[in-house]
C-alpha cells in the first residue's frame, strides 16, 4: 500500500481544496439523480438469453469499422473478431446481434461462409471443424437502424441544432448496434475502432487516438485500445465536439485527460473539468495507478442524464463533483475489475458510490459525514432489500439506488470501520491487483476472500447478514451512572427476519456541556451489558455520532438509578457456592427480574422475584471464579451492581 503517496497527496489536497470549495458543494440528491438517470439510460427491454451458445470461443481482439453520420440514425460497416476456439469439435460460432440489423456477408479466410440470423443471434457455420486453441478470425459486414426497443443503446439526437450519435450499452445493449459476444464472461484483449464520419465531426471512443485522415467529404478516426475490455464498455460518440486536454501529474509521470465538449458549452465546462485532477491523484494513492495509464482518461458530453463509465472515456451530461468522481471510480472498480454477474452489480455501483464519498472525505471533508448520513437515510427508508441482486431481468432492481448504490457503499464503509483503514485499503489494493481478477471479472466471494486474507478473520457472518441478508438493525440503549461508573445495555431488533442479529462494533459518546468521551464496544448479542469508568457527570449519550454503521430508529434511555435506595443487599460477597439477593423492609409489590452478566457482558442467568417475595438465592456452582455484574429491573427502574465469586 503506497503510504508515502497518501501523505504527499494529503498536502496536495489541502492546497487545491480552496479551488474545489468554490466549485462544488454536497447535494444530498446528487446520488439519487445519478441513479435515476443511469437507470433510465440503461432501461433496456430484457431478453432472457442463455449465453452457452457463445461459450465455445474466447475473443482476443475486435477491429470495428463503422460509418457514422450523426444526422442519420443508422450504422454500417464491418467487425473483425480474432478468436480462439475453446472446445474441440466446434464447427460454428454464435454472435449476439439484433435482428433489426441486416447482415450483408460473413467472410472467413477471404471466403464467404454460411450464416443464419435468428432471434438476435447470428450463427456462423464452417465447412470444417475448427482446431481448438488456435487463433483465427472472421469478419461480419452489416448495416441498418439499431432498434427502438427501449434500450436507448444507440441514440441519434441534437444539441444546439447540431446532430449527435452516441452509444450506451450497459447492461445488455451492445448487440443492438454491433455483432459481439455479450455478457460478463469474456473480455476482448484489445480493440481497434475506425469511425468514418462527415467532415466537421469528431469522434470519441476507447483508448488512444492513433490517427485522423481526411478526404474531401469525410474524416476517418482510428482509436486503439490495448487493455482487456468488457463488451458493454465499448463506445462511440460523434458530433461537432470542441476538444481540449488536461494533465494529471504522478511524480515524474502524467496522465492525459481529453475532454470532448459541445462547442456551445466549452467556455463554461472548461472551468469545471479540472476537478478531475485531484480525484485521479486520490484514487492513485489509495488503489494504485490509473488502470489505463498508457492511454488516457476522457469525458465526452452526451445528451442523456447522468454518466456512463466507458473504459477510458466517460460519457457525461454535466460536470458536478459527485458525478465526475463516481464515473472516474469505475475505471478501477467496474472496468479494471468488472462484476462477473449483474447479481454482483454492487461491485461496480457500490464502489463507485463509496469512492465518490472518499472524494468528499479527502477533498471536501466538511461534507463527508453528511454524505454517509444521506446514504443511511435512503437505506432505512424501507425495511427489506438485499445488496445481492436477485432479479437481473429487472432494470430497476439492478440499478436500485437504495441497495446497489447506497447500501453497497455503506457495507464497504462498515468493513472499513471493522477492519481499520490500513487493513481495509490494503485489502482493496490487493483485490484490484490480484492477477486472477485484474482486468478480468470478479464475484463477491473474490472480494470477501481478499478482505479475509488481509484481516485475518472469517467474514462469512458479515456477508451473510449484509450482502445476502436484508434490512438493518435498530438499537435500544439503556444507561445509568453511579459515581464514576457508567452501566449500559445494548439491545437490538432487526427490520427484516432474514437476519437474526447484526454483529458490529458500536461507538457511543458520553458527554455533558464541558466534557465528552468516545468509546467503542463490540456488540455480539442483544441485551449485552457494558460498564466503564467515566470521571464526570454524564447528562447525555449519543449513539454512532459519526455515522459509521447502517442503523435506524434507535432509542437511548437514561435509566433511573436507585442503587442506594432500593433496599437490596447481596451476600456473601465474594460468594463461594451461593449468593443471596435480599430486600430489607417490606417485600416488593411487583415482579422484578435479576440479570447476571460476566465480565464480557455475556448474559449468564436470569431470576424472577414474584410479588411479595423478599429474597432469592443463586447457586454459583456452575460459575467460574471472577467478577460478575447484576441488573435488577422493573418498569423503567434498574439497580445495577457487581459481585465476585471465589470458589
Amino acid at each position: 500500500m503506497p503510504i508515502q503517496k497518501t501523505i504527499i497527496l494529503f498536502f496536495n489536497c489541502l492546497y487545491i481544496s480552496g479551488v474545489l470549495q468554490a466549485q462544488a458543494a454536497f447535494n444530498p440528491d446528487d446520488l439519487m439523480t445519478i441513479v435515476k438517470e443511469e437507470r433510465a439510460a440503461h432501461a433496456c427491454i430484457f431478453i432472457s438469453r442463455n449465453h452457452e451458445y457463445t461459450r465455445n470461443y474466447d475473443v482476443k481482439w475486435y477491429r470495428c469499422f463503422w460509418n457514422i453520420d450523426p444526422s442519420l440514425k443508422e450504422i454500417s460497416g464491418n467487425v473483425t473478431t480474432l478468436f480462439v476456439p475453446a472446445e474441440p469439435g466446434s464447427d460454428s460460432l454464435v454472435f449476439d446481434l439484433s435482428q433489426e440489423l441486416t447482415v450483408d456477408s460473413v467472410e472467413y479466410r477471404s471466403q464467404s461462409v454460411a450464416w443464419q440470423h435468428i432471434s438476435d443471434l447470428l450463427c456462423i457455420r464452417f465447412a470444417d471443424i475448427l482446431p481448438p486453441l488456435v487463433a483465427d478470425s472472421i469478419t461480419i459486414y452489416y448495416h441498418g437502424v439499431p432498434p427502438d426497443n427501449g434500450s436507448d443503446s444507440f441514440i441519434q439526437d441534437s444539441h444546439n441544432g447540431s446532430p449527435i450519435i452516441w452509444t450506451l450499452s450497459e447492461p445488455y445493449g451492445s448487440s443492438d448496434w454491433w455483432p459481439c459476444k455479450n455478457g460478463l464472461s469474456d473480455k476482448a484483449d484489445s480493440l481497434d475502432i475506425y469511425i468514418r464520419t462527415p467532415l466537421g465531426n469528431k469522434s470519441a471512443s476507447n483508448g488512444i487516438l492513433v490517427s485522423v485522415s481526411q478526404n474531401s467529404t469525410h474524416s476517418l478516426y482510428h482509436w486503439k485500445h490495448r487493455y482487456p475490455i468488457a463488451t458493454y464498455l465499448v463506445c462511440l460518440a460523434v458530433t461537432n465536439y470542441t476538444v481540449y486536454e488536461e494533465k494529471v501529474s504522478f511524480g515524474s509521470d502524467t496522465l492525459k485527460v481529453i475532454n470532448f465538449i459541445y462547442p456551445e458549452d466549452s467556455a463554461s465546462v472548461s472551468a469545471q473539468t479540472s476537478k478531475i485532477i485531484p480525484m485521479v491523484q486520490l484514487f492513485d494513492s489509495l488503489f494504485g495507478i490509473y488502470p489505463f495509464q498508457q492511454e488516457k482518461y476522457g469525458h465526452a458530453q452526451f445528451g442523456w442524464g447522468g454518466g456512463m463509465e466507458h473504459q477510458t472515456m466517460t460519457f457525461i451530461t454535466s460536470f458536478g463533483f459527485e458525478l465526475m468522481a463516481h464515473e472516474l471510480a469505475h475505471q478501477w472498480f467496474g472496468n479494471k475489475v468488472t462484476c462477473g454477474s449483474w447479481t454482483d452489480v454492487w461491485l461496480n455501483e457500490g464502489f463507485g458510490t463509496y469512492l465518490s464519498g472518499l472524494c468528499y472525505e479527502h477533498l471536501l471533508p466538511e461534507y463527508w459525514q453528511r454524505f454517509r448520513e444521506v446514504r443511511v437515510k435512503s437505506i432505512i427508508s424501507k425495511p427489506g432489500g438485499s445488496v445481492y441482486c436477485n432479479d437481473t431481468t429487472d432494470i430497476n432492481r439492478i440499478f436500485d439506488g437504495r441497495l446497489s448504490y447506497s447500501k453497497g457503499a455503506m457495507i464497504l464503509h462498515q468493513l472499513r470501520w471493522i477492519m481499520g483503514d490500513s487493513i481495509f485499503f490494503s485489502a482493496l489494493y490487493n483485490y484490484l491487483h490480484d492477477f486472477r481478477l485484474a482486468y478480468g471479472f470478479a464475484r463477491t466471494d473474490d472480494l470477501k476472500s481478499q478482505l479475509e486474507s488481509s484481516f485475518g478473520q472469517d467474514l462469512t457472518e458479515y456477508f451473510d447478514a449484509w450482502f445476502k441478508g436484508e434490512g438493518y438493525p435498530s438499537y435500544q440503549i439503556n444507561w445509568s451512572q453511579a459515581g464514576d461508573t457508567i452501566s449500559f445495555t445494548i439491545s437490538q431488533t432487526q427490520s427484516h427476519s432474514s437476519v437474526s442479529f447484526f454483529t458490529l462494533p458500536l461507538q457511543l459518546m458520553f458527554k455533558n456541556a464541558e466534557r465528552d468521551t468516545l468509546i467503542r464496544v463490540s456488540n455480539t448479542f442483544s441485551g449485552q451489558l457494558f460498564t466503564l469508568n467515566i470521571p464526570f457527570n454524564v447528562d447525555s449519550v449519543i449513539f454512532d455520532p459519526y455515522c459509521q454503521i447502517i442503523s435506524g430508529n434507535n432509542t437511548i434511555s437514561s435509566v433511573k438509578e436507585h442503587l442506594n435506595h432500593s433496599g437490596l443487599r447481596i451476600y456473601p460477597n465474594p460468594a463461594r457456592d451461593r449468593l443471596t439477593f435480599s430486600f430489607t423492609g417490606s417485600p416488593p409489590k411487583d415482579r422484578r427480574t435479576i440479570y447476571i452478566y460476566d465480565q464480557s457482558g455475556q448474559l449468564k442467568d436470569m431470576m424472577f422475584l414474584v410479588q411479595g417475595q423478599s429474597e432469592i438465592n443463586l447457586s454459583t456452582m456452575g460459575y467460574t471464579s471472577g467478577l460478575y455484574f447484576y441488573v435488577l429491573s422493573h418498569e423503567n427502574i434498574q439497580t445495577s451492581g457487581k459481585f465476585s465469586i471465589n470458589h
